[in-house]
């Protein structure tokens, strides 16, 4: 199945709904942290994805996009030692492995000790790289992408290097670990008509990584239709909706309790492929910039502008 969505015309704001739950991830790829508000600067949000791993030999990012490593990454779980402050260095994490095993990012053998584990030689960084590359695995499923990649590995420049390779302003600032665009958003509807539409699976919030929830009445993919608009959060932050967010095989892989589900990815194919960028693709959420800063909280009214 696949859309097109337009950006709308003027139109009249209106309160769409309210902050159910705000998410950070220290480091790229690894699980992260559930809090109750959070700054959100012209970088996107206090602390997220303020570290990543990076191998030492090819100069690439781990990523949980990778067919070998992503499983692996997403085991780990990554907490800030203590708060995060707009403006200030970056705090050291706590990276907890999946056998229980924690150690510091201030640890002075803390890549040795990731090093073992991954099996490969790697540091945590708290810059991107210039030229910004990871290995992307492509799943085995039909209608993935428009170049109808499956089961195959490419790489792929995220970040600064993918505008800088296409040509364009970046969305991000250069240094940054985000894929695309500084702050994502997903509604409740989405996921509640996810989980309509296959209930053998799980569509739960933490399978997509998202900044923000946004807890909502209205029924199917919301959404889709914001691109082009706006969104006040609270009384201080606002954000312009970009994109609607393509998904990858991350959404499909195994975290806590939830099991690995190829199928959580077929069904975005099947129900809600959009065109983004003259490309069709399996969406869930929206990619948006910074307009305004703030601080986010929980229960902060959402309003579509």
């Amino acid at each position: 199945m696949g859309r097109r969505f337009e950006p709308r015309g003027p139109a009249m704001s209106e309160v769409v709904g309210a902050v159910k739950s705000l998410w950070r991830y220290p480091v790229k790829s690894m699980r992260g942290e559930k809090v109750g508000a959070s700054d959100l600067t012209e970088r996107g949000f206090v602390g997220d994805r303020a570290y990543a791993l990076v191998d030492t030999a090819t100069g690439k990012v781990m990523s949980g996009k990778s067919p070998r490593l992503g499983p692996h990454l997403l085991g780990c779980r990554a907490a800030f030692l203590e708060a995060p402050e707009a403006g200030d260095e970056q705090p050291p994490v706590l990276i907890t492995l999946p056998d229980g095993t924690s150690i510091g990012s201030d640890t002075p053998d803390l890549d040795a000790t990731l090093s073992g584990f991954f099996g490969r030689p790697v540091k945590l960084e708290r810059a991107a790289p210039e030229d910004f590359t990871i290995d992307q695995y492509h799943p085995d499923v039909e209608d993935l992408d428009p170049e109808g990649h499956r089961d195959t590995v490419t790489e792929s420049k995220l970040g600064s290097a993918f505008f800088a390779a296409a040509g364009l302003p970046s969305a991000v600032p250069v240094g940054a670990f985000f894929d695309l665009f500084p702050v994502s958003v997903m509604t409740t509807s989405t996921l509640d008509r996810l989980n309509e539409l296959r209930p053998e699976s799980r569509f739960d919030e933490r399978r997509f990584r998202m900044n923000l929830i946004v807890g909502t009445q209205e029924g199917g993919f919301l959404e889709n239709g914001w691109t082009g608009r706006g969104l006040q959060i609270g009384g201080e932050a606002r954000i312009g909706v970009a994109i609607p967010d393509p998904r990858c095989v991350m959404t499909t892989l195994a975290q806590d309790e939830l099991p690995k589900d190829t199928e959580v990815l077929r069904t975005l194919v099947r129900q809600n492929r959009i065109d983004v960028a003259g490309g069709m693709y399996p969406c869930a959420g929206v990619y948006a910039t910074v307009e305004a800063a703030g601080t986010i909280r929980e229960g902060d009214a959402v309003t579509l502008m």
